[in-house]
């Protein structure tokens, strides 16, 4: 009976050592996955979702905004872009909102959205991205529109939101 009661006893261990062997693995393998989908998360933040042209076109637009490249950037807008406006009117435009709120201090980047469309605001694919922008005189939120044409991007559509703007 002693030695009957010892190796239930002994079945007992292993089982209760197989189940907290079990168990680690599992949290163990659950850590692994969280980390590895939250170091994802953070590898898509920093590429903030916006695809490698139209970063590119997007940072060259900024720029020309912020240097007062107007004819430049309306050469290089797209096709949307153009047929709103005349460069001439374009230029005005820009320059009436650089006289009201000044030159760009800061932008946050608020969000970036990539679309593939057949309907407005811009059909195609698509980027927008919206800044939290602050001015010299004034704060506002600055969307950027970009399309792609032929593996090409370019800016389809700037909008400058601002109580200092009116």
């Amino acid at each position: 009976m002693i030695r009957m009661a010892d190796e239930l006893w002994q079945q007992l261990n292993r089982d209760l050592r197989m189940r907290r062997e079990s168990r680690t693995f599992f949290v163990r393998a659950l850590s692994l996955f969280i980390v590895l989908g939250l170091a994802g998360c953070n590898a898509s933040v920093r590429r903030s979702g916006i695809p490698a042209g139209a970063q590119a076109a997007l940072q060259t637009a900024i720029d020309d905004i912020d240097a007062g490249r107007y004819d430049k950037l309306y050469q290089e807008a797209s096709d949307e872009w153009r047929s709103q406006s005349s460069s001439e009117e374009s230029n005005a435009t820009l320059q009436r909102m650089r006289d009201k709120l000044g030159r760009a201090r800061t932008r946050t980047q608020q969000t970036a959205r990539e679309e593939q469309t057949s309907t407005a605001p811009v059909a195609g694919h698509s980027v927008s991205v919206i800044y939290q922008t602050t001015f010299d005189r004034g704060e506002g939120i600055e969307t950027f529109t970009l399309i792609e044409h032929g593996g090409r991007w370019a800016l389809a559509k700037y909008y400058v939101s601002s109580s200092g703007a009116r």
